[in-house]
């Protein structure tokens, strides 16, 4: 049987589930497929330590440029995550026509476009199917499955660790910050977590998936994106009460005239709405394609052994490419036009707002007069008895209006002698 070399960059928590996926479905991969992949090398900063899956040590080497120019490597496998080593390693295995299977979002998201182009020059591939939702296998959907599809939109809930912690908040009415604590405890958030609540992940694989959908690579700075650092208890069970759930959503979508919008941030989202329901360190993704309707992908969006499975899932992919002489049997690039992106301001949504106001008659007049000066009309008012101090927490819903318009009619209620506080604003995805 045809065999296929493997080099492996990066052994930590995805990387030992790959060996060890390898290790126990070898033989399953083999029958299935036609052909075998055999693990030839694996490069690590930390050759020496203990992963707890059997490697011989003659495999392992901290000279990651070994294992690209191995002659006995077919696919490189990049798995250690950052941009600066892995930006290089794959522009090294690329440059030598060796396809790559990575998981690595950020890499992907602000170095794609020329990544895409170099496998391209070289007549070789890039597969990314763990890039975005980890088991959930999003990228084959929108590569194969929803070809045929224009794609209207895309929702996602793409964070583990901000459902987790949106989830207990709700759930038992804690402070973000001691939720933030026992996320970490439990080994569902990192030491240094920014990189997972200010949003940022979540945009990287926005970002990745706004470029299958409409062929445009969208900087990140570009993005609208805020995360769930500033949340409230009070505010997520303000949201229940007028029957919303509130999720670090990704927002993605084309207009009618052509434009892409592409945005990160906390959003009320109905609780019969098919997102809503999804709790704990769960993902799921929304896509609506024109032919096909919704369809709505769920799973676990990180960890060992559902990353592993799709990283191999590539593997495979990969090795038929190669056993049939077909390399870039998908395009590089979805081959799009000039694309032009939304303009963050242009956004339409509707919008929760709490505001803490002098508790005094003709104070609700002027918060409405000043969203009437920007053309924001207003859908409901729930004012709560209890507050501080002479302030009273009012919490508002609008109907749609614009981004621009919003953070205006914001800054001017701000600005008012009735305001105790900065108001809050959370965006409303129905």
């Amino acid at each position: 049987m045809k065999e296929f070399g493997i080099g492996l960059l990066g052994f930590g928590t995805v990387g030992t589930g790959v060996v060890e996926g390898l290790r126990r479905n070898g033989d399953l991969i083999a029958s299935r497929l036609g052909v075998r992949p055999v693990l030839r090398s694996i490069g690590t900063r930390n050759p020496t330590r203990d992963r707890g899956v059997p490697v011989a040590p003659a495999k392992i080497s901290a000279n990651l440029e070994s294992v690209v120019d191995d002659p006995s490597v077919d696919i490189v496998v990049e798995l250690m995550g950052g941009k600066d080593a892995a930006l290089t390693m794959t522009r090294r295995a690329l440059a030598r026509g060796k396809p790559v299977v990575t998981a690595n979002k950020a890499l992907l998201a602000e170095h794609g476009a020329e990544l895409f182009r170099l496998a391209a020059e070289h007549n070789t591939d890039i597969y990314f199917g763990a890039s975005v939702g980890g088991g959930i296998p999003i990228i084959r959907v929108l590569r194969e499955g929803l070809v045929a599809n224009r794609i209207l939109s895309i929702h996602g809930i793409l964070n583990g660790t901000c459902n987790y912690i949106l989830t207990r908040m709700e759930q038992e009415h804690l402070p973000f910050d001691a939720v933030l604590r026992e996320a970490q405890d439990n080994g569902y958030a990192e030491a240094d977590p920014a990189f997972d609540i200010d949003g940022i992940d979540t945009a990287h694989k926005a970002v990745i998936l706004a470029w299958l959908a409409y062929g445009v690579h969208i900087p990140l700075n570009q993005v609208l994106v805020e995360g769930i650092r500033n949340l409230s208890a009070a505010d997520i069970r303000y949201g229940a009460d007028l029957g919303y759930r509130v999720k670090l959503l990704a927002v993605v979508k084309r207009h009618d005239d052509g434009a892409v919008e592409v945005r990160v941030h906390p959003a009320m989202v109905p609780r019969d709405h098919m997102l809503a329901s999804v709790h704990g360190v769960f993902n799921a993704i929304m896509v609506q394609g024109d032919l096909s309707g919704r369809g709505v992908f769920y799973g676990r969006g990180a960890g060992r052994e559902p990353t592993a499975s799709t990283v191999i899932g590539d593997i495979g992919d990969v090795m038929k490419n190669l056993l049939g002489g077909s390399a870039r049997r998908f395009r590089a690039t979805p081959g799009a036009e000039s694309v032009p992106l939304l303009d963050r301001g242009q956004a339409r949504t509707r919008h929760y707002l709490r505001l803490a106001l002098r508790d005094r008659p003709g104070t609700l007049a002027r918060i409405t007069a000043a969203l009437g000066n920007h053309g924001i009309s207003i859908a409901s008012v729930l004012q709560q008895e209890q507050g501080t101090g002479d302030h009273v927490p009012v919490v508002i819903v609008t109907h749609e209006c614009r981004e621009r318009e919003c953070q205006a009619a914001l800054q001017e209620i701000a600005g008012l002698d009735v305001a105790g506080s900065e108001p809050v604003r959370i965006r409303i995805e129905e």
